[in-house]
């Protein structure tokens, strides 16, 4: 059974019927993102805990982990592809990077000043950083095609 029948399935037992299709896409990414965080995240673990490799560096390796497979995730559960992957995965990147910077600047603010544990830090970044990309990753890599017809016009 292909893991989108899977969640969708799990989506119709678990929630009303007339449930629209936005929040039903947003679950969707929260279940991609909460995979992606957990690879992102151990490999945090395992970096600045076992390796003890600086945290900030380790964050760095842990979101090229993280966006690799919230990438493969998005395309197979939440996002439908234009057939442009090159560009779709570009603008993801770019997208992800951006979560990176202020994933990034939390972190040095929570850990570096404020002294909390890199772990509870990262986990208030997630959150945080979680919107910025939903939102920006709809609007600007898998927007509907009339959105992404006048995005197309306008760089014209």
């Amino acid at each position: 059974m292909k893991l989108k029948t899977i969640v969708d399935k799990t989506f119709d037992f678990f929630l009303p019927k007339k449930t629209s299709k936005s929040i039903r896409q947003f679950l969707n990414y929260l279940v991609c993102g909460g995979f992606a965080t957990l690879a992102d995240m151990s490999v945090l673990f395992v970096l600045t805990n076992i390796l003890h490799i600086n945290h900030l560096i380790a964050a760095a390796i842990g979101f090229v982990v993280g966006v690799t497979t919230n990438y493969s995730l998005n395309i197979a559960l939440v996002f439908k592809s234009q057939g442009k992957t090159q560009k779709e995965l570009t603008l993801f990147t770019l997208i992800g990077i951006g979560g990176l910077l202020w994933t990034e600047l939390i972190l040095w603010i929570l850990v570096d000043n404020l002294k909390l544990y890199i772990m509870f830090a990262k986990i208030i970044a997630v959150i945080l950083v979680l919107f910025w990309n939903f939102f920006m990753r709809k609007k600007f890599v898998f927007p509907t095609q009339s959105t992404l017809e006048n995005i197309e016009q306008s760089l014209q």
